[in-house]
């Protein structure tokens, strides 16, 4: 008993001091699915609620419709209703389709949140405002995307 104690509390101890993976450090399954915490942290729904629906930050609403969140104008329809979420998907699957939807579902329209290679951007030449880097940041933080992971799991039926 005394061991099962001390590596529980060395496991939480752990966890509390976890490192954020960076995004170039990701690792998704076959699916698409992101089986570990970003952050080593657990999300708040409430946070995730926010960014969900706030437009200068993940602004999800603009694409999805969310039945819980009729106070917020302006529901898209160009992505799938979430309002079921939580019932349908893991807390991984959530995570890696957040983080990467590209990774789920090959040619969605969602952007990359937490990716900072790899964009297709238009050249000097088209806008002459390119950035002159190969890596620009991500569009949301390790914390935020957990937090919205946290957010949906709570969109469920009853």
């Amino acid at each position: 008993m005394r061991l099962l104690t001390i590596t529980a509390a060395m496991l939480v101890a752990g966890m509390a001091t976890a490192e954020t993976v960076a995004p170039a450090d990701v690792q998704f399954d076959e699916d698409g699915a992101v089986a570990v915490s970003l952050t080593g942290q657990p999300g708040d729904a409430a946070r995730g609620r926010d960014v969900f629906a706030t437009k200068s930050k993940g602004n999800c609403v603009s694409c999805h419709a969310v039945a819980q969140l009729a106070d917020v104008p302006f529901h898209g329809e160009v992505g799938p209703e979430l309002s079921w979420t939580g019932d349908n998907r893991s807390a991984e699957e959530l995570r890696g389709i957040v983080a990467d939807a590209k990774m789920t579902f090959e040619g969605s329209m969602m952007p990359s949140f937490y990716k900072t290679k790899g964009y297709i951007r238009p050249g000097d030449a088209y806008t002459g405002k390119a950035p002159k880097t190969d890596e620009l940041p991500p569009l949301l933080s390790a914390q935020d995307i957990e937090d919205v992971v946290a957010f949906l799991l709570t969109l469920q039926e009853s």
